[in-house]
């Protein structure tokens, strides 16, 4: 078995619903999505899949609906202020945790008919959460 695998950095905001810790508050994060591709076979070329198709795809998804937004929960009471203010916004329907934002990535890749086995979210240098499908 083949893996490669492509780092995203972009920053984004955001806050968690019912939470009581300091994640409760509108902050932002420079984040590094890690997108691991796998496959039995290479291509004709020797490769699982060109780094530069990735970047192409799921890089160009990335800074077009998540880089420089706040991504919030669709139901967050912040949501009509945030769109009153003209604030970019990326609005999802599950609380906008480490986890989902891996899974959101995650789901738009393997949409894009690459064989994604996992990604991870790096939220800090130190914490990161992984989505699996």
């Amino acid at each position: 078995m083949f893996q490669v695998s492509r780092e995203i950095d972009f920053c984004y905001g955001h806050r968690l619903l019912n939470y009581e810790g300091k994640c409760r508050n509108l902050h932002g994060h420079n984040g590094r999505a890690v997108i691991t591709i796998e496959s039995e076979q290479l291509d004709h070329r020797g490769m699982v899949l060109d780094f530069s198709d990735i970047k192409k795809v799921v890089s160009t998804w990335i800074d077009d609906h998540l880089d420089h937004r706040m991504i919030l929960h669709r139901d967050d009471p912040a949501v009509p202020f945030m769109e009153d203010l003209k604030e970019p916004l990326h609005l999802i329907d599950t609380n906008p945790t480490a986890e989902n934002i891996a899974r959101l990535i995650y789901e738009f890749t393997q949409s894009q008919g690459f064989p994604v086995i996992n990604v991870q979210l790096w939220e800090t240098p130190h914490c990161y959460a992984t989505y699996r499908g």
